[in-house]
């Protein structure tokens, strides 16, 4: 009887143990359960940073300004801004040497035409490029971005990466494009002197004589008192001369007398050879 009686006391003690052995697996399982679930939705809600493009920047306006002035709407990362191109800042500075006379050293600021600026959170992004855009800079009165107003671009599916791929591309291309322009400038000044060079080598033609000294010669007609000179230079060519020089003075003054007197010029005369007179 008493073995009986132990038998059926354990019997009740195991049935009673098996239900809270059940319910300690059951909170076990669920605990489980719960720490997968938030670890998926830490997963899904993983932050993603945002980029937004400031197209533009007044002069004066640095990074840090716009850092202060952005930070107030969300975590703000990293931020860029493009600086003017080489020829603008010479004109300017140049503008402000004349501007200021030479006399003391000009203050010129660097200015920028275009900025990136990285959010922690792309929804922060999203949401500051939105209310934002076309609203004055500046919020105080003595601001001195209060009249200019912010020009922002929420750029989808846009990472940092793909800005320093842009940049370093536009920086080659600014090389390739110096690179061509001097070699442009060198094969042209190669020109310049090879041609100075054949025009020297061609006007100076040492032992030519038909450029002396390196001078240019034409063949020119004589005029008409070159030959006569040349004429007058031959043995006996000065009696011709003198001869054919009265004769010219007797044609004309046999001219003149036949005017005068009414007489036939002298071609007519001498047309006729015999002139007979009837007895």
């Amino acid at each position: 009887m008493a073995a009986s009686m132990a038998a059926a006391e354990s019997e009740k003690e195991v049935a009673e143990l098996e239900p809270l052995e059940g319910r300690d697996l059951e909170l076990e399982a669920e605990e489980e359960q719960e720490e997968s679930e938030e670890a998926a939705g830490s997963a899904k809600k993983r932050v993603v940073p945002g980029i937004v493009y400031l197209g533009h920047i007044p002069p004066r306006f640095r990074p840090l300004h716009v850092r202060n002035l952005l930070s107030a709407y969300g975590e703000v990362g990293r931020v860029f801004f493009q600086p003017e191109g080489g020829f603008v800042r010479r004109k300017k500075k140049a503008a402000a040497a004349s501007a200021s006379g030479g006399k003391k050293r000009s203050k010129y600021s660097k200015d920028y035409t275009e900025g990136w600026v990285e959010f922690r959170d792309k929804r922060v992004a999203k949401r500051v490029a939105a209310s934002l855009h076309n609203t004055p800079m500046g919020a105080r009165r003595r601001s001195p971005f209060r009249y200019d107003l912010w020009n922002l671009k929420y750029l989808h599916r846009f990472t940092w990466s793909h800005l320093s791929e842009h940049l370093a591309f536009e920086r080659q291309v600014r090389r390739q494009r110096l690179r061509a322009e001097v070699a442009q400038a060198k094969r042209e000044t190669d020109f310049y002197l090879r041609s100075v060079e054949r025009g020297k080598r061609f006007l100076a033609a040492d032992g030519d004589p038909t450029r002396p000294n390196g001078s240019w010669t034409f063949a020119q007609r004589p005029t008409e008192q070159e030959l006569r000179a040349r004429k007058a230079a031959r043995p006996g060519g000065r009696e011709r001369a003198r001869l054919a020089n009265a004769q010219d003075q007797a044609r004309s003054n046999r001219g003149l007398l036949a005017r005068i007197f009414g007489a036939p010029p002298p071609s007519e005369s001498m047309g006729d050879p015999m002139v007979v007179k009837d007895s």
